[in-house]
């Protein structure tokens, strides 16, 4: 059973029939003003790295040591929100950097977990496209809120302890 026939079964409404509508656009609007700028492109700039440091740590270790490919799909549809772009499910399958059979089995977890969203394109019947939900856009924004709090504070005390002690 998929994650739509599923939903279909429980009652709710499914991403495909609810579509773009303007009541979603709204909805999305209001939440992404809920956040101040500055902090929504700190939020950004932070994704960017962690993204781009997940690309650069292969020149180190083995790439087969690591595979959290949802974090992947995850920090990629953030980055595509903040840049207001929309992501077609199979992009969103090749930045998750696995097979795309896996990448399309974690977007229906994550689909079901209220995390994600798909949404038809109105003009081709055969593309769809993926996007955070706004639970999963408010959990990102909380989870790039920790860690800008938490490595602010490693690198102060970091700082801190490495500066050289004053005399008397």
């Amino acid at each position: 059973m998929t994650v739509r026939s599923m939903r279909a079964a429980n009652g709710r409404a499914t991403t495909a029939k609810r579509g773009p509508g303007k009541a979603r656009a709204v909805e999305l609007a209001v939440l992404a003003d809920t956040i101040d700028p500055a902090i929504a492109a700190r939020h950004l700039t932070i994704a960017r790295e962690i993204y781009a440091e997940r690309r650069r740590r292969h020149k180190f270790l083995p790439a087969d040591l690591f595979g959290e490919p949802t974090w992947d799909i995850l920090i990629d549809l953030y980055i595509a929100y903040r840049e207001d772009r929309r992501v077609p499910t199979t992009s969103s399958c090749i930045g998750a950097h696995v097979p795309p059979t896996t990448a399309l089995r974690w977007l229906r977890i994550l689909e079901s977990r209220d995390l994600v969203e798909r949404e038809d394109d109105g003009r081709d019947g055969r593309r769809t496209f993926v996007r955070l939900s706004p639970h999963g856009l408010t959990a990102m924004d909380a989870a790039f809120a920790s860690i800008h709090a938490n490595m602010s504070r490693a690198i102060n005390a970091a700082d801190v302890a490495d500066a050289p002690l004053e005399t008397v």
